[in-house]
This record gives structure tokens, C-alpha cells and sequence, in this order.
């Protein structure tokens, strides 16, 4: 079975299925434990690879390099990457899907933002004429073979967003994204437009939708959620924290805590050596799906 149809099944299944945000290496192990799904976040990997904000500096080669990283160290988990615009050209949107379906992606989202484009939950969004974009869609549809697609609009007009998805819903992406839902009223609006088709909800810490559990969004008809930021802004705060503290103190490192009260140098290295592990075929401490949610149970899958 291939990654696309794995992950278009586990859609499918009951519930709302949550994808992570990771920006590195060391975020995707750390979230590998937790869930089963990642989403590979364009705000977390602009801001980690390049230090700079989502407004389109990201280059295709270093995405794919990122994926291939990625599904090296975790065979078994569903990868959903967000491409962008396709980095502008459709020939090279086509390109980048060949490329990463080779490389074991799962999905890909490709949204309709003109350039320059802005994070999904950042003001000044401008969208690609309707037929521009579907043109573009309907290339990448063409070229990916069992890649879960994801039609993403970034419209902000009320009226423009429900024909939108509308009309995204009737294509053959697999799965239709609204960015930047300000309200549980208009996701009930947006999901009564898009008809049968699986719906994905974006939520982002700070951005313009409202928090959710699961089980309100499966409530809501909400198919699939990607959370793209809690690993980066928990990073974030963390390292502030401890390097303030650290400024104190002098440059006195805390005392030495023990495992189960922290993280040191074996935990750490305990935690990348699975990465080894899951490469090689063997079997690492991750754990399965649970039954609704896609949060991991506390037992060893076979990867």
C-alpha cells in the first residue's frame, strides 16, 4: 500500500485526524512518539532552515531534501507537506510532486496564494484568478499518481470562499482546505458547500481561527486538522527560558536532573537512536494509533 492511499484511508476512518507541525529533524522525533501523522509546516521550516518568515523564501530543493530526511527516520507516519503555491510555476509544481511522491510523501498542499504570499493566518493575503489556479491544480492532479492532494484557497471575501471551495470540491483533490477560518459558523458554511468531500481545518497559535478539540471539529464535520506551530513555539519559549536562566545563573548549568524529570544527554540520545532504528527496518518505542484521534498509544508498532 502506498503512502497516499495509507494516509487517504486514515482520513477516511471516524474522527478528525491530527497532523503535526515539524521544522526539523529533532521536532519530528519528538512529535513521532505522540501522533502518527506530521505535517511539514512552510511557517516552521521558513523560520527554522532560513530564519525568515512564510512569505515565500522557500526553495523547492530544500523541501524535498527536508521530506527525504524525514521518511528516512519515520517510515511508518503519514507526511503532509505544504508546497505553497508550487513555488510559483506549474511546471515546477509538477515537478516537486514527481519529485516528492518518489521520496515517500504522503500528500502535498498546494494553495492559491498570488505572490507575494503570506502566511495562511497573516493579513494582506491576495489569491490567484480562480482559473489560474485550477489550472495549476488540475497539472498536479495529472502528474501525481497515488499523492493525497490537498486544493487549498487563502480567500478572505466571504462570498469567494464558499464559491471557492465549492468549486475545489468538485476537482479531484482529495481533501479541500479553507486557511484562515475566523468561525465556527463559517466552517459549518464551508462544509455544507463542499458537499462529501474531506475537509481540512489549519490551526496556528495567535491566527485568525478558533481552538478546537477533535472532537469539536469532528463534530463540525472537519475531517482532517494540521497543528503547525506547537512544536516550533513550544521550541521557542523553552529555549528563551532556559537561556535566560542561564544568563543569571552566570552560566551555571541547573543541576543535574534525572531522566524522568528531564531531558539530558541520554535521553536525547535515546531518542534519535529509534531514528536509527526505524531506518533499518527494526522496531522503535513509537507507539499505534489511537481509535479517534491519531494520538499514539503506549505500545511498539512494527515499522
Amino acid at each position: 500500500m502506498t503512502y497516499g492511499t495509507k494516509l487517504r484511508e486514515r482520513i477516511a476512518a471516524p474522527g478528525t485526524t491530527p497532523l503535526i507541525g515539524v521544522y526539523d529533524m529533532y521536532s519530528a522525533s519528538i512529535a513521532a512518539q505522540h501522533y502518527d501523522g506530521m505535517f511539514v509546516s512552510g511557517f516552521g521550516f521558513a523560520a527554522s532552515y532560513y530564519g525568515l518568515p512564510d512569505i515565500g523564501f522557500i526553495a523547492w530543493p530544500d523541501m524535498m531534501a527536508f521530506v527525504q530526511r524525514l521518511r528516512g527516520a519515520f517510515p511508518g507516519h503519514h507526511l503532509l507537506v505544504d508546497i505553497d503555491d508550487g513555488y510559483v510555476d506549474p511546471e515546477v509544481a509538477c515537478h516537486v510532486v514527481e519529485g516528492l511522491e518518489r521520496t515517500g510523501a504522503s500528500g502535498v498542499v498546494l494553495e492559491d496564494q498570488k505572490r507575494p504570499r503570506r502566511c495562511g493566518h497573516a493579513d494582506g493575503k491576495q489569491v490567484l484568478p480562480l482559473e489560474e489556479y485550477l489550472a495549476k491544480l488540475e497539472m498536479v492532479l495529472a502528474t501525481r499518481r497515488d499523492l493525497l492532494v490537498v486544493a487549498r484557497t487563502d480567500a478572505t471575501d466571504e462570498d469567494d470562499i464558499l464559491h471557492r471551495a465549492e468549486t475545489l470540491a468538485a476537482t479531484d483533490a482529495d481533501v479541500v482546505l479553507v486557511d484562515g477560518v475566523r468561525s465556527v459558523d463559517r466552517i459549518r458554511r464551508i462544509r455544507a458547500v463542499v458537499g462529501d468531500k474531506p475537509l481540512l481545518f489549519n490551526q496556528i497559535a495567535g491566527g485568525k481561527s478558533p481552538r478546537l478539540s477533535l472532537g469539536e471539529l469532528a463534530d463540525l464535520g472537519v475531517d482532517v486538522a494540521i497543528y503547525s506551530t506547537p512544536c516550533l513555539f513550544a521550541a521557542h519559549e523553552a529555549m528563551h527560558s532556559a537561556l535566560a536562566e542561564l544568563r543569571r545563573t552566570d552560566g551555571r548549568l541547573p543541576e543535574p536532573r534525572s531522566d524522568a524529570d528531564g531531558v539530558g544527554v541520554r535521553t536525547a540520545t535515546r531518542l534519535l537512536e529509534r531514528n536509527i532504528a526505524r531506518s533499518r527496518g527494526g522496531r522503535a518505542d513509537t507507539a499505534t494509533p489511537g481509535p479517534r484521534d491519531g494520538t499514539r498509544r503506549s505500545a511498539e508498532l512494527e515499522v
